[in-house]
């Protein structure tokens, strides 16, 4: 019967697959002969769907396909199941999905964490998978108590006949649901019906965070695993001529040192060891052709590129022609530096090689590709390879990386010694890794009507790919424009009849990569400081030009309005004070900030107060909303204080945190965050608090001095008083 049973959920699988939607059912993973003989004799679990396994034991455990970084993805995609399935909440657990077709990304086709698409693009698949397993759960009951369907109901973990007052837990019908087919259509809850979804409610994992029981990848250890740390050339592009590892093999505990795709590797049964084996290894480096690599002359060519037309992103009406005709026009020219995503845990993967099999064990983004890149490798099967996802200390983006850099490093070296190897990348390796927010260097022009209205904007856009060359360029790139490097400009939601943006593709050679918020990190704060330069040009409030602006866009401009009256917009401040506001969609989601700032006469910079409004449609956990935009907040305010990644000699200046510092707690500002309630389409909030945070500062900043930001990291020096 079990066997026939899965082969009738794997079909209704590949009919799901082939449909091209809806419910994705399917057995976890395959069962053994032995595991059929014991579920004939006990079963101790339902498995509903691949997403949804009920035990015996009342615990109702949800699978879940994308990565946990902080951003609480597995409390957000549980409530969903859980709120469909009727289950109790103290019951429900999360669980790493295995890599399978099953759990790929609705949107991006492959098992994947990025974009701020987690939610979204789970919702109708995750409230299916919970409401098919309550509808065979009722099935099961009504079974029991020969009773109709109809008259039975879920709630908090078990099933009650409405007429007799009859109740059966979730666990004592799951070997009779077990035997069921799923059926083919369910019926969701009407929202208004909901118990769970939209209420503010305790993560599931803070418990195992708190008493540090908690897996992320520096965690995992395996029988017999050594540990690696590879000495990468200093400067991207170059690679080892030569080398010499004896004195590196005479450190105790050393095993071994081998040379692999992206340098040299010491091999030691635990980290000291290896790092000071790697502080003995002898190597002559080719530096390669990005050796003279200088950050000052880099800006320079990037404003020589900025002089010239590039692809066209955007166009509407006559450029030159509302130029020509404005009674007022205003240049600026804005610059922006390499970011590194500087997460809390650094890049570290442990790799088992067999013959028979691999198994890898790290905090990723992208599944699928790493499962690819490690069969490629090995020579072994896609299903040979099991990537076991930990919880990421912090992601933004750099464990989303297309080339599996990290996880193929272990991958080699398991494979070079027989034995299972840990990467582990330091704080330094980690900051000089590469895979930065590129650099990018921006001019634009605007042009203001006599009475102060934008007739014309021009916006010359200078930055690297990191899109092309990559499966997603295709996608991603039309017409010789990147979108990612221009979203958030090329998608102007100002009414100005006269339109261009361009960009101007930037040399490559330094790696680049997705960055929390991408595009927008650089396009928002050009787009809203410059908004801000012509109401001044213009002699207008900055909230009343853009709300002007903004009548073909009402989400911005309510979310706008929001923000701007909880931050008392127009009132009196203390003396010194500046209050600067910002606005931004990006991922589906709309964002305003209001920054409250003072400025020392030495240019010390004190961030008094943020308020954030926010408009991302239905939310599942409201206070996972306010955690993302407080982190957002933090997050933008380190970038645009601190976050700079210079280059001298081809090499990167920066080492740790003492010279790419982040944001302390005694530096982070009161934030509110406020939001909308709304039935419009949801988007994401991973990211979207991030672009509004740097323009809003440096609005407020000018409101405060004077004096206006134009390149990012803002400099004290910059804002001293004469």
């Amino acid at each position: 019967m079990s066997e026939v049973l899965n082969l009738s959920r794997r079909g209704f699988l590949r009919t799901s697959l082939l449909g091209g939607g809806g419910l994705v059912l399917g057995v976890h993973l395959p069962l053994t002969p032995r595991q059929v003989a014991a579920a004939e004799e006990r079963v101790a679990s339902f498995e509903a769907n691949a997403f949804v396994r009920i035990g015996a034991d009342e615990s109702v455990t949800v699978l879940i396909n994308h990565a946990e970084m902080g951003q609480g993805v597995y409390n957000g995609l549980s409530m969903i199941v859980a709120e469909e399935l009727d289950a109790d909440w103290s019951k429900v657990h999360a669980e790493a999905a295995p890599v399978d077709p099953a759990y790929n990304h609705t949107l991006y086709g492959t098992q994947m964490t990025g974009g701020s698409t987690s939610t979204w693009t789970e919702w109708d698949r995750l409230r299916k998978a919970g409401a098919t397993a309550r509808a065979m759960l009722i099935t099961a009951a009504a079974d029991t108590w020969k009773v109709n369907a109809s008259t039975c109901k879920a709630e908090n973990g078990a099933v009650v006949h409405r007429d007799s007052g009859q109740r059966l837990s979730f666990g004592q019908l799951v070997a009779k649901a077990s035997r069921l087919t799923p059926p083919k259509d369910v019926t969701l809850k009407d929202p208004k019906n909901f118990t769970l979804i939209g209420k503010a409610t305790k993560r599931l994992d803070t418990p195992e965070k708190t008493n540090g029981t908690a897996v992320f990848g520096l965690d995992v250890s395996v029988p017999g695993m050594l540990v690696a740390l590879v000495l990468r050339p200093p400067v991207f592009g170059g690679k080892a001529k030569r080398w010499n590892g004896e004195k590196a093999k005479a450190v105790p505990g050393v095993r071994h040192v081998v040379e692999i795709d992206r340098g040299v590797a010491v091999v030691a049964d635990g980290f000291w060891a290896a790092k000071l084996g790697r502080a003995a290894l002898e190597v002559d480096w080719d530096e390669g052709p990005l050796a003279t690599l200088n950050s000052r002359t880099q800006r320079a060519h990037y404003a020589e590129l900025a002089k010239q037309p590039g692809a066209v992103a955007k166009q509407a009406g006559d450029v030159a022609a509302g130029m020509a005709a404005a009674a007022k026009t205003l240049d600026a020219f804005y610059e922006l530096p390499y970011l590194a995503h500087a997460t809390m845990e650094p890049l570290n993967c442990v790799a088992d090689v067999r013959t028979d099999g691999c198994d890898v064990w790290t905090g990723t983004q992208a599944q699928t590709f790493d499962r690819d890149a490690t069969a490629k490798a090995t020579g072994l099967k896609p299903s040979q390879v099991k990537i076991h996802t930990t919880l990421l200390g912090g992601g933004f983006g750099r464990r989303a990386v297309l080339d599996s850099h990290f996880v193929l490093e272990a991958v080699q070296l398991s494979q070079a010694v027989k034995a299972p190897v840990k990467v582990i990348w330091t704080r330094e390796d980690d900051i000089r890794g590469g895979y930065y927010r590129p650099a990018a260097s921006h001019a634009i022009r605007g042009g203001l009507t006599a009475d102060g209205k934008p007739v014309a904007w021009e916006h010359r856009i200078v930055c690297q790919s990191f899109i092309v060359g990559t499966p997603f360029e295709s996608v991603i790139v039309k017409d010789g424009v990147d979108d990612t490097a221009v979203e958030g400009a090329a998608d102007l939601p100002y009414d100005v009849p006269n339109l261009r943006v361009d960009w101007q593709i930037a040399p490559g050679g330094v790696p680049t990569l997705w960055f929390r918020s991408v595009g927008h990190t650089h396009t928002a704060f050009v787009v809203e400081s410059f908004l801000d330069e012509l109401a001044h040009a213009a002699g207008k409030d900055p909230l009343e030009l853009r709300r002007s602006l903004l009548g073909n866009h009402p989400r911005h401009k309510r979310v706008l309005e929001l923000a701007a009256e909880k931050a008392g917009w127009g009132e009196p401040l203390p003396e010194g004070h500046g209050r600067g506001l910002a606005v931004h969609e990006s991922f589906g989601s709309f964002v305003a900030h209001v920054a409250e700032v003072s400025v020392s006469d030495e240019g010390k910079i004190r961030i008094h107060r943020v308020v954030c409004g926010i408009d991302c449609g239905p939310t599942v956990n409201p206070d996972a909303v306010r955690a993302q935009m407080e982190s957002c907040i933090a997050f933008g305010l380190t970038a645009a204080l601190y976050g700079e990644l210079t280059f001298e000699n081809g090499r990167v200046q920066q080492r740790n945190f003492h010279d790419y510092p982040i944001l302390r707690m005694n530096e982070m500002p009161v934030v509110e965050v406020h939001i909308v309630p709304t039935t419009d389409k949801m988007g994401g909030v991973g990211e979207p608090g991030v672009p509004p945070v740097a323009p809003a500062l440096a609005n407020a900043i000018f409101a405060a001095t004077g004096k206006r930001v134009r390149r990012l990291p803002i400099r004290p020096e910059d804002l001293k008083r004469a």
